[in-house]
């Protein structure tokens, strides 16, 4: 198939996930508060709008895209994978002693 034709019929399919994805997020937050806050801390109950702006104040103060994203969740970079992966057993165990010694691991 045609390359264009294959990034436009991935778009039409991100645009729709992502809506539904805007308006059920905060409805699990809303959900999940309401159902088990309430009960355990005894606190009030919550709106749809309410949980909407607790959501995103949980992505800017935690970090992350609002749906989920690319993370490097490995701690290394692709970059320096590549270099330890290609590293003698020698040069990976002076490698590791350097980085205990600098982080105090």
């Amino acid at each position: 198939m045609n390359n264009t034709f294959m990034r436009r019929r991935k778009f039409f399919f991100i645009i729709p996930l992502a809506i539904a994805a805007i308006f059920l997020l905060p409805w699990a937050v809303m959900y999940l508060w309401n159902t088990v806050l309430v009960a355990v801390l005894q606190v009030s109950m919550i709106t749809y709008w309410q949980a909407l702006g607790i959501f995103i104040l949980s992505k800017l103060l935690f970090g992350g895209s609002m749906m989920g994203g690319n993370h490097n969740k490995g701690g290394m970079n692709k970059h320096m994978r590549d270099k330890f992966m290609n590293m003698t057993p020698e040069e990976k165990d002076a490698f590791k002693q350097k980085w205990r010694e600098k982080y105090n691991c």
